[in-house]
């Protein structure tokens, strides 16, 4: 089966109102467009176009007939603002999670609800803008205290002697999240630093962060949160694989984002929504990580896979003239296709043009043609 998808742009406030559309040559709304959804989820199913689906409008009505669900959900992801700072379970800790939400009487829709299914949420993002700018994980803490001394800040002395060579991170971490007085003297001392240190030679992309976030949520505490984690920049083609437990919070920019397709969200900041920092710290994975950032096998001259560790999921990015002889990809299961640039025609019948996506369930995909797309996939696909 092979059939053209479109969707709406989900209005949240963080979004561009251009990025979006300009990518996909479509028509701005004028309202913020913040994530494009080309997947079978419930939320904001794609729509079917053109095509006898067997009576189904949309994606999820069409798969759900058949008692099938896709594993992955594809966005386009366009953040003119930060978003929220969050972290997402394992399979085990959103299985105990839901079912002890559910024996609680908490409504799926209430705002204190953190489990809405019994999935993890693991995400990939690739980056489209130059630059894309996310947090994602923890640094050394070693490094983090080495940044916090070099400004010569008296305000910012409780933080630092925090984060000593004996430093517990994820004690740090609950001490910060939980706010207060003292973190709220912190967090404005952080603000002053970073303000002071703009344009100077010893400013950095932390500081950076700092003021970003500080104009967008003044006075949160993730900001001194953020002092902690990596600044992470992305140039077009470059990627980010965040795992469970990785807290993250995307800053800026337009990406392609795929992920498992739940909605089990623990938010530690950054946000006005519900806040439950003893169940974020039963999920955070505290450790000091590198910059998450995951590498491309090169399948084909031009044809790029990002492949991560679970099997919900892989990237495949095909660049513009890699399949003008043709190629083909074998998905062993369904896939969803966008066309970012030029036209690519689909198993010799269907033809994309930038902006246009598809959603096939064949065992192998044949493309042809000068345009560029990214594929989602299950995992493991062949070459």
């Amino acid at each position: 089966m092979l059939l053209r998808i479109e969707n709406t742009p989900r209005p949240y406030a963080w979004g561009s109102t251009t990025a979006i559309a300009e990518l996909l040559g479509m028509t701005p709304s004028g309202a913020p467009e913040a994530e494009l959804w080309l997947g079978d989820h419930p939320g904001s199913p794609a729509r079917i176009v053109g095509a006898d689906a067997g009576g189904a409008s949309d994606l999820s009505t069409l798969l759900r007939a058949r008692g099938e669900k896709l594993p992955f959900l594809l966005k386009v992801l366009a953040a003119a603002e930060p978003l929220s700072l969050q972290a997402h379970p394992t399979i085990a800790q959103a299985r105990e999670g839901f079912a002890r939400e559910n024996a609680a009487g908490i409504a799926l829709d209430a705002p204190d609800r953190n489990y809405k299914d019994e999935l993890h949420k693991p995400e990939l993002v690739y980056a489209l803008s130059d630059p894309f700018i996310a947090l994602a994980g923890f640094r050394p803490v070693a490094a983090s205290h080495a940044a916090l001394v070099a400004v010569g800040e008296p305000g910012l002395e409780p933080l630092i002697a925090r984060l000593d060579v004996d430093a517990s991170l994820p004690e740090v971490v609950r001490w910060l999240i939980e706010g207060g007085p003292a973190i709220a003297r912190i967090v404005d001392a952080l603000t002053d630093c970073a303000r002071a240190l703009e344009h100077s030679p010893r400013d950095s992309e932390t500081w950076a962060t700092v003021r970003r976030l500080a104009d967008h949520y003044p006075g949160d505490p993730g900001i001194a949160l953020s002092t902690l984690m990596h600044t992470v920049v992305l140039r077009p083609g470059e990627a980010l694989y965040l795992p469970t437990g990785n807290i993250h919070s995307y800053q800026q920019g337009l990406a392609i984002e795929v992920m498992a397709a739940s909605d089990n969200v623990l938010r530690g900041g950054l946000t006005p929504k519900h806040v439950d920092v003893p169940e974020l710290m039963r999920v955070l994975d505290a450790r000091p990580v590198a910059e998450p950032r995951i590498a491309p096998v090169e399948v084909q001259p031009g044809v790029r896979r990002f492949t991560p560790d679970v099997v919900d999921f892989a990237l495949t990015v095909i660049e513009a003239g890699a399949a003008a002889d043709g190629v083909t990809i074998e998905t062993h299961g369904p896939a969803i296709v966008l066309c970012l640039e030029g036209e690519l025609t689909l198993q010799g019948e269907l033809a994309l043009q930038r902006g246009q996506a598809a959603y096939a369930d064949e065992s192998a995909l044949g493309l042809v043609g000068g345009g560029s797309a990214v594929v989602a996939t299950g995992s493991h696909p062949g070459p």
